[in-house]
């Protein structure tokens, strides 16, 4: 399986961008797909992440970013509104395959987003 992320850029702060993330097959065998970034100096978190249908997302990404599938694109978006100078970072895609005991995990190659102030 290959995810390939895109839409990243340079946008200025209270801007807006979409990213997506392209699978190479189908989305719907994933027990879950979401997005992670990583900051300059900063360890990688977690920013939003879909299962089924549920969502969850990173405290300061709460009323801003909004995570969304769709399964005949194979695809995962992250709209993201308001940006801030804070949302800097490279963000990557992630899925999650298997049981519990088991779980594998899929990278994209990320894709830089940078918020001027």
């Amino acid at each position: 399986v290959q995810l390939q992320a895109s839409g990243g850029g340079l946008v200025q702060a209270g801007g807006s961008l979409r990213l997506s993330c392209a699978a190479s097959g189908s989305i719907s065998r994933f027990n879950s797909m979401g997005w992670y970034r990583q900051a300059p100096g900063k360890q990688r978190e977690t920013v939003a992440v879909i299962s089924g249908g549920s969502t969850n997302y990173a405290d300061s990404v709460k009323g801003r970013f909004t995570i969304s599938r769709d399964n005949a694109r194979n695809t995962v978006y992250l709209q993201m509104n308001s940006l801030k100078p804070d949302d800097t970072a490279v963000y990557y895609c992630n899925a999650k395959e298997g049981p519990w005991y088991g779980l594998r995990d899929y990278w994209g190659q990320g894709t830089l987003v940078t918020v001027s102030s």
